[in-house]
């Protein structure tokens, strides 16, 4: 008898013939598998396995500075890139200072502000259309005319808006205004597609496809600067509408843009008090929403974080802090269109992870993300290779 506790695999030939002369009949062995029946090796998403290998060897400081995009003044393409560089930026916002005459010049700065063609910048701008647009020729409708027309009408003015953008380089914008307003005192109205909640979803939806595969669309402003009149630019709009009211009559453009493929969606700095009592940009409770209810993965990003030292409320007067519980809400990216001390940004958020009150998952899955993004606008797809000491940059 073999002793149960043995394994059958540490069995030689002479244990097998005492089997077979104790009237055992050993087993005959499996014939091996045909190719046909050997499982398949798992397919490697390359720019998911670059993403994977670079942010293993992010210091942290990198890894936050990546979820930064802000603005630099000026029309020096090479100065913009160069401060992208020098801190590890992610992305940078261009205004209306940046953009040259004739607007088409831009497409030759664009590339200078990029140091690695393997990992753009995510370059943003806001182009609305209308009142909004930082890029002066754009003719298409905007969102004043589109209300009052077909939904398709949307899509062929995206479009065009969308092929204008990727002509100069432009790679994310923030133009799809999903906020649903029917109060002509609003400051939002003009720029709303939609005086009820179904009427700005149709156009949001058409919107984005429109741009689909010209430019990453971006929904804004979450959860809907609609509810409330105020303007967010000058202080911290608030409103004491429930979820409940808000899924029914908010909800539904922002849903509508998010199964019509838009990669990002905007945080507004709007108070829901019966909800979360701060700015939605910094309630974890709010992203919950956003990812569990609506079924958003992808990008998030604040409105402009200077608005929320603007705005004149004590609590959010440290630019530093203000990023800390940005970054602990759940943001993706955080924006600066006013001035930014990045240094100090960085070491803010550094230090709350060092102490545990940012969970290290939260910044490294924000930085995989981001890496994916950029690196799928490259068009690249080999290997991320690692260089040491003896080298001064990242060879793609």
């Amino acid at each position: 008898m073999v002793h149960p506790a043995l394994p059958r695999r540490f069995l030689g030939a002479a244990a097998a013939a005492v089997l077979l002369l104790g009237g055992c009949t050993a087993a005959a062995p499996e014939p091996a598998p045909t190719a046909a029946q050997r499982p398949e090796p798992p397919v490697v998403d390359p720019v998911q396995q670059y993403a994977d290998d670079r942010v293993s060897v992010m210091t942290l400081d990198q890894k936050i500075a990546s979820m930064l995009m802000v603005h630099v003044p000026g029309l020096d393409a090479a100065q913009l890139g160069g401060f992208a560089a020098a801190y590890g930026l992610g992305g940078l916002i261009l205004m209306g200072d940046n953009i040259p005459d004739p607007p088409g010049a831009l497409a030759g700065m664009t590339p200078m502000m990029s140091a690695q063609a393997g990992l753009p910048v995510l370059i943003a701008t806001d182009q609305e259309g209308g009142v909004v647009r930082r890029i002066y020729t754009d003719d298409a409708a905007s969102a004043e005319q589109l209300r009052y027309a077909a939904p398709d009408a949307a899509r062929a003015a995206f479009a065009e808006r969308g092929a204008l953008l990727e002509s100069v380089g432009i790679t994310v914008n923030f133009g799809v205004v999903a906020d649903v307003s029917a109060d002509p005192a609003s400051f939002i109205f003009e720029r709303s597609m939609g005086s009820t909640a179904a009427d700005a979803a149709a156009r949001v939806s058409e919107a984005v496809a429109g741009e689909s595969g010209e430019v990453l669309s971006t929904l804004k402003h979450f959860p809907g600067h609609g509810v409330s009149g105020e303007d967010s630019h000058t202080g911290i709009p608030s409103t004491g509408m429930g979820l409940d009211e808000w899924r029914a009559g908010h909800a539904p453009p922002f849903e509508a843009g998010i199964d019509a493929g838009a990669e990002l969606v905007m945080f507004g700095h709007l108070q829901f008090d019966a909800v979360d009592p701060v700015p939605a940009t910094l309630s974890s409770l709010w992203h919950e929403v956003l990812r569990d209810d609506l079924g958003f993965d992808g990008i998030t990003i604040t409105d402009d974080m200077n608005m929320l030292e603007r705005s004149g409320r004590p609590e959010y007067a440290s630019q530093a802090q203000n990023a800390v519980l940005a970054v602990l809400a759940g943001n993706t990216m955080l924006l600066y269109v006013g001035a930014v001390d990045v240094p100090a940004v960085v070491t803010a958020v550094r230090e709350a992870v060092l102490a545990g009150t940012i969970p290290v998952a939260l910044v490294d899955d924000a930085a995989r993300k981001l890496l994916v993004l950029r690196r799928t606008l490259s068009g690249e797809t080999g290997r991320f290779v690692h260089c040491f000491e003896e080298c001064q940059q990242i060879i793609e």
